[in-house]
């Protein structure tokens, strides 16, 4: 059942030193509030997976939260590489990570298995590709009724999920609308989850077609974060900040640079400042 409570509170319910969690949002509504408060709490040895990592995760790397990334595809999109990923993996700072890589479909799969209770995903893929020789937990099966052979992978069955989603109502459902990625794959595989959202109504808006209602009785921890995306965006809310991906990776090439930004932007404050980021877009939407 939901919780409605403040991301503080939610985050040190939830996630432990040493989970495994999947802070999901395919370029929309990423929960950058909520990988923020994990980091102010000084969480260690995570295991994150994520189909897309970029910035929060580069964060979560370069301040020592991280023991092993499972992942398809890392970077900072439409700029370059995520230098904190590239340094704990070339040069073991702030210590070594291990990497266990995969491909967008095995990744998207692997949560639906998850979502559904089953060990693994089956599915066509992996033909022709190197990953293979890299990742011990890519294995072939031969179907037993058509005798093709096919691609597997184990389920993600994250110890907790958190996303970032529009809206959610007093009673705790909670809607997305727009580009959905794995949310809710995520959510329903894991144990826990945090959801943190623009806004609690009174009742939640008629659907749109393209949205996703997630019961109360499938989620754990509800946190009120207006601008808990950005600067990624959210549909209805406020749009991507475009130029925050350019700035990160001049602040993040450096370790001293990355860590005075850190200390500065979210050592030192709390999520109250994302809704600061996003006041002008908000402002302009009413």
């Amino acid at each position: 059942m939901a919780r409605i409570t403040s991301l503080a509170e939610a985050i040190k319910s939830a996630i432990h030193d040493g989970d495994t969690i999947a802070l999901e949002g395919f370029t929309h509504l990423i929960p950058h509030a909520a990988g923020h408060e994990i980091i102010r709490q000084g969480r260690k040895r995570l295991t994150l997976i994520r189909m897309t990592p970029d910035l929060v995760y580069d964060q979560l790397i370069g301040m020592g939260c991280v023991a092993k990334l499972i992942f398809s595809w890392g970077g900072n999109p439409g700029v370059g590489s995520l230098h904190r990923l590239r340094d704990a993996v070339e040069n073991g700072w702030p210590h070594k990570i291990d990497l266990e890589e995969h491909s967008h479909a095995a990744m998207a799969n692997a949560y639906e298995a998850g979502a559904a209770g089953l060990p693994c995903a089956i599915f066509r893929g992996y033909i022709g590709g190197d990953l293979p020789k890299v990742n011990s937990k890519i294995k072939r099966v031969t179907c037993p009724f058509t005798g093709e052979e096919l691609a597997a992978v184990p389920a993600h069955r994250p110890d907790v999920a958190v996303i970032h989603a529009q809206r959610a109502d007093k009673a705790g459902n909670v809607m997305i609308e727009g580009v959905l990625g794995v949310q809710k794959e995520a959510v329903l595989a894991s144990k826990r989850s945090v959801v943190t959202v623009e806004e609690i109504v009174d009742e939640l808006p008629a659907r749109s077609l393209n949205a996703v209602v997630l019961p109360h009785w499938t989620v754990n921890h509800i946190a009120e974060v207006p601008g808990g995306a950005f600067p990624s965006y959210a549909q209805g809310y406020y749009p991507r900040t475009n130029g925050f991906y350019k700035e990160w990776d001049a602040v993040s090439r450096e370790r001293d640079s990355f860590l005075a930004w850190m200390k500065e932007n979210v050592l030192t404050k709390g999520p109250e400042v994302f809704a600061q980021h996003v006041r002008k877009f908000r402002t302009a939407a009413e």
